[in-house]
């Protein structure tokens, strides 16, 4: 797996949203994304004001079905 830069929550939501994704609602400090072609598809991604831990990012990742690299393009 590649290097991975540490991120707001803010623009990750921006980077799912370029790839198709859509909020579909926030309970709390975690906002809920699906996708618009595949609703199966569900991420959450936690909002606070701190970057997201390494570990998180790569959750995310994997929850989107994207690989690093692929998520690194999109940045």
């Amino acid at each position: 797996m590649g290097f991975l830069p540490s991120l707001k929550p803010y623009r990750v939501l921006k980077v799912l949203k370029k790839a198709g994704f859509f909020v579909h609602h926030q309970t709390g400090s975690h906002v809920v994304l699906k996708h618009i072609a595949d609703k199966s598809k569900r991420v959450i991604v936690p909002v606070h004001k701190k970057d997201l831990k390494i570990r998180t990012i790569r959750s995310i990742i994997s929850e989107a079905g994207f690989t690093v690299e692929g998520f690194k393009k999109l940045l």
